[in-house]
């Protein structure tokens, strides 16, 4: 289920929840910095750049284990989802509320996130900091959405 949805303008800039977006295939999600293509990282092209998904059990327990308390925008990740294990979405389709999308790669923690949050973020998020996935089929994606991984 989608539990949070997190949009940042412009890089840098602060990701602001938002109950709803319209994801389109190839772009991303309409109002956030990848879909104008004005990311930090936009300059690398290459697939998995439309959406970043973030399990809200990986953010709980980065707090339990390592007293490291992120809010679920902070992770800087799209969508924080509960109730399925990102990992296991790699080069699976799934949907994303409305959306189709297909998972690329995980979505390990790098220093840009260590250096905008804190110490250890890095460490802690290591093997589940998220997943990083493409939209192929537009779609609208709400707070509450399911996410269902797709029959091969």
């Amino acid at each position: 289920m989608v539990e949070g949805i997190f949009l940042a303008r412009t890089a840098g800039s602060e990701p602001r929840p938002v109950e709803g977006v319209s994801a389109v295939a190839g772009r991303g999600l309409e109002g956030d910095r990848y879909f104008e293509r004005g990311g930090t990282f936009s300059d690398r092209g290459g697939d998995g750049r439309d959406v970043t998904l973030i399990e809200a059990e990986a953010i709980e327990g980065l707090a339990s284990e390592t007293g490291i308390e992120l809010a679920p925008g902070e992770a800087r990740r799209n969508v924080v989802t509960r109730g399925l294990s990102l990992n296991d979405l790699v080069g699976k389709r799934f949907t994303l509320g409305e959306a189709e999308c297909v998972g690329r790669r995980l979505c390990d923690p790098c220093s840009h996130l260590e250096q905008a949050t804190q110490q250890g973020v890095l460490k802690g998020l290591a093997r589940r900091g998220g997943l990083r996935a493409d939209i192929v089929s537009d779609g609208r994606v709400e707070v509450g959405s399911p996410l269902r991984e797709l029959p091969d």
